[in-house]
């Protein structure tokens, strides 16, 4: 069992910067791909980046590729989401998920098994 907890939401003006945090608490001996999602009202859940249990890998929806990047520091089982040049269609509640076992392409939701409680990002223009 994996227990993740979001922070670092808010409100901004298009253009600001925020940076997500994602700790991850219980079982996380075996260190696994972790993701961010957003689900804004009214529309899909959307992938947002997935980052590789070492780090090395990095994925990122075009929709925030050269804006949002994604890192973690595995000593404080903490996945970081940074989002600069802020939009207001980036609004959404923000979560960040857990990969299965047997892992999967990182866009795809039902490829992760624990998903944190959420934190809200508003952009006003």
């Amino acid at each position: 069992q994996v227990t993740l907890v979001e922070s670092g939401g808010g409100s901004v003006q298009a253009g600001g910067s925020l940076k997500l945090s994602c700790v991850a608490s219980g079982d996380t001996s075996n260190m696994r791909y972790i993701g961010w999602f957003r689900q804004a009202p009214e529309r899909k859940r959307e992938a947002v980046a997935a980052i590789s249990p070492g780090g090395i890998n990095r994925h990122l929806a075009d929709s925030v590729r050269g804006r949002f990047t994604i890192s973690r520091d595995n000593a404080k089982n903490t996945v970081y989401l940074q989002m600069n040049r802020l939009e207001p269609e980036d609004s959404a509640t923000y979560y960040c998920a857990y990969m299965k076992t047997d892992g999967g392409w990182w866009s795809v939701a039902s490829n992760y098994v624990y998903w944190g409680q959420g934190t809200q990002v508003t952009v006003s223009s």
